[in-house]
């Protein structure tokens, strides 16, 4: 899903992000949204983010929720 977009990224979701500090190597951390930064609905470069544990980066992949089934998280079509 496109992290350029505000609204593809949900509070508690997961992600990864690069951290300004990490932007010259394109290292990712992966981590939980706690705050949406970006106040724009897009960002060339990735919407800005706050993650749980506090790190502040921007986004460059979401990860999808899948639906639980008895407290299984339900991955149709994979096996």
């Amino acid at each position: 899903m496109d992290g350029t977009l505000r609204q593809n990224i949900k509070i508690g979701g997961e992600v990864d992000i690069v951290l300004k500090k990490d932007q010259p190597t394109g290292k990712i951390t992966h981590g939980k949204v706690k705050d949406i930064l970006t106040g724009d609905s897009q960002h060339h470069r990735g919407i800005k983010v706050r993650l749980e544990d506090g790190q502040v980066g921007r986004v460059q992949k979401i990860y999808p929720k899948f639906p639980e089934i008895n407290g299984v998280e339900y991955q149709e079509g994979l096996t």
